[in-house]
């Protein structure tokens, strides 16, 4: 397991190419809208038909005209074409737009499902902004499949059809010259878009850096301002947003070489079409109706063609940016694994117990610029084992796996050897959900949501009367935040709590995990932020809540410890003492010198 990101690499340390998608990936999302789709469709199709009428219809009337001929019915009839084609079409493009929208909400909604369940370990190599970047800006490109033509080919491929077999009736000659042409400015698209796949999913990385630049120093813009950094960060923002701008400039490049070639291509047949048929309408190898019909005919050839040059530019870059989404997509999500936790009459009396317990963070990847890191163990052969109802005190040097222990018991990563028991019963046979719905978990820097107190609260227990709420805000003295805004219980915290104060906003995460009232509290610094007299009535309100609980609890400050049923003792990742205060004064030296320092000895 690696806690720093870096560049995938293949066999042998290559450099791992990155993900790729074919046009087979993109198939479920269409399928889930293909209602819409179908009608779409049926309506290109509709469009087509119509749209092949019109030079039909044109040609009767130029020849109607010029045999003296009625002409109200061919009038109207052309009339009744031209809004047919506009209507249908209009409507398609409103269900092409409502389907496109729909496959980005699905995308979005896929991603943000599986990035929440993703294993912890997963998020320490990876950027926040650039996985919030795949989410927003490369799902967005996937509107651009249907809207800018796709499902148009389905009517586009009828109308060519329809359009070179009516030509090769009016005039095979003028066909032959027409096809040429376009044979040659089709092999030079198909040639020349090959590069956007590639380019696109460069560009969206790049993105991806600049989002994950700005997420980083927006989550420490405090931090930031005070060191006066404003202008350091902002470069490293520039630096990010540059490469995106190179590879964006790239892909615009190779974007504007394709529409040029397909108007060189048109007005080239166009020119050739109309020289040679003057020619041949003045040879009286043809007529004038004939050869504007075969001109309405070849226009409207060439709109599907140009459809399916915007297609293929606009699917190859939507290939490139789904790449990156079913990376994510592909990542295997946390294990739902084993059978949950059984009913027992009589519980175990042991709660939790470790094992012969190691654990190491597997060694960073290599990149292009640095070679891979080396591998980091943590724990090294942990035992010990708590009865149910007991006080623990973890305590050591900062770096002794102290917080590693709680990663291990809440299954957020999985010990390299030696098992963990809750119950009596290996954690690697309960099932995530049921064991986590045993614990409560506050972690060091005690985050709190954007939101209200009310949204804060009710995370762990989303059924959670008013009472109910008061109440604990009451256990944990937090009441004076209802009081001091007229909103209670909806009143907003700010992004990451910023409304409170670092005290406050432990004691509403310490609240958070005692309302739902798991049996087990892991406790991780959680009052390291708290003045003497609130530290002291949190810590009464812990002595209510945890009575008939097992609870953990990690401080640097043994004075909030030193009652402990039980203190463990770590350095190095090694249990080095186990007992009470007391004890550990006299079998155990750095306990001895740790409680010297904060002369509790």
């Amino acid at each position: 397991m690696s806690m720093m990101g870096g560049r995938r690499r293949g066999p042998a340390g290559a450099p791992d190419k990155g993900p790729k998608a074919s046009f087979k990936t993109l198939l479920p999302y269409l399928a889930d809208h293909k209602k819409p789709l179908i009608i779409a469709v049926v309506l290109s199709i509709f469009g087509a038909g119509v749209s092949l009428a019109q030079p039909l219809v044109v040609g009767q009337l130029i020849t109607a005209v010029q045999n003296q001929q009625p002409t109200t019915m061919l009038v109207v009839a052309l009339m009744a074409v031209v809004v047919g084609s506009a209507t249908s079409d209009g409507f398609m493009r409103y269900l092409l737009a409502k389907a496109g929208e729909g496959i980005v909400r699905t995308a979005r909604i896929s991603l943000a499902s599986r990035l929440l369940r993703l294993p912890i370990v997963e998020y320490d190599r990876r950027r926040t902004g650039d996985l919030v970047s795949r989410t927003s800006s490369d799902t967005t490109l996937l509107r651009a499949v249907l809207t800018q033509g796709l499902i148009d080919l389905a009517g586009g491929i009828l109308i060519f059809i329809g359009a070179v077999i009516a030509m090769a009736f009016i005039d095979p000659l003028l066909l032959g010259l027409t096809v040429l042409m376009l044979s040659i400015a089709i092999g030079a698209v198909t040639f020349t878009s090959k590069k956007i796949r590639s380019a696109t999913t460069k560009a969206q990385e790049r993105v991806g850096d600049m989002s994950a630049a700005v997420e980083r120093a927006l989550s420490a813009v405090r931090t930031i301002r005070a060191a006066r950094a404003e202008v350091r960060e902002t470069e490293q923002v520039k630096n990010a947003s540059d490469e995106a701008y190179t590879q964006g400039v790239k892909i615009a490049k190779i974007s504007s070489a394709i529409a040029p070639i397909g108007g060189l291509a048109f007005n080239s047949a166009f020119i050739v079409v109309l020289g040679v048929g003057g020619y041949r309408v003045a040879s009286g190898a043809t007529t004038v109706a004939s050869l504007v019909s075969f001109i309405l005919l070849m226009f409207l050839m060439m709109r599907p063609v140009g459809t399916a040059f915007g297609a293929i530019t606009s699917v190859q870059s939507a290939l490139g940016a789904l790449a990156r989404i079913q990376e994510i997509l592909d990542l295997p999500v946390e294990e739902a694994d084993g059978q949950g936790l059984a009913a027992r009459k009589a519980r175990n009396k042991t709660a939790i117990e470790f094992k012969n317990v190691s654990f190491g963070y597997a060694p960073t990847p290599a990149t292009d610029d640095q070679p891979a890191g080396e591998e980091r163990e943590v724990l090294k052969n942990v035992s010990f084992k708590i009865e149910r109802g007991t006080r623990v005190a973890l305590v050591g040097p900062s770096g002794a796996g102290k917080s590693t222990i709680f990663s291990l018991i809440e299954r957020f990563y999985e010990p390299t050897s030696g098992d963990i028991l809750l119950d009596g019963q290996k954690v690697s046979a309960i099932s995530r959900e049921a064991l986590r719905a045993q614990i409560g978990y506050v972690e060091q820097d005690a985050p709190v949501l954007a939101g209200s107190i009310r949204e804060n609260l009710l995370i762990g227990r989303p059924n959670a009367t008013d009472d109910e709420l008061a109440a604990v805000l009451e256990e944990v003295n937090l009441t004076e935040v209802l009081e001091r805004d007229p909103r209670g219980f909806d009143a907003e915290v700010g992004e990451k709590g910023i409304m409170l104060s670092g005290g406050e906003r432990q004691r509403l995460a310490i609240a958070r995990t005692l309302l739902a009232a798991p049996p087990i509290l892991l406790l991780d610094e959680s009052t390291s932020s708290l003045d003497g007299l609130n530290e002291q009535r949190l810590k009464d309100a812990i002595d209510v809540v945890a009575k008939n609980r097992t609870m953990f609890v990690i401080a640097h400050r043994l004075a909030t410890v030193v009652d402990s049923d039980v203190i463990v003792v770590l350095k190095d990742g090694e249990v080095v003492g186990i007992g009470s205060h007391k004890e550990l004064l006299k079998s155990t030296p750095l306990y001895k010198q740790l409680a010297k320092q904060q002369k509790l000895a």
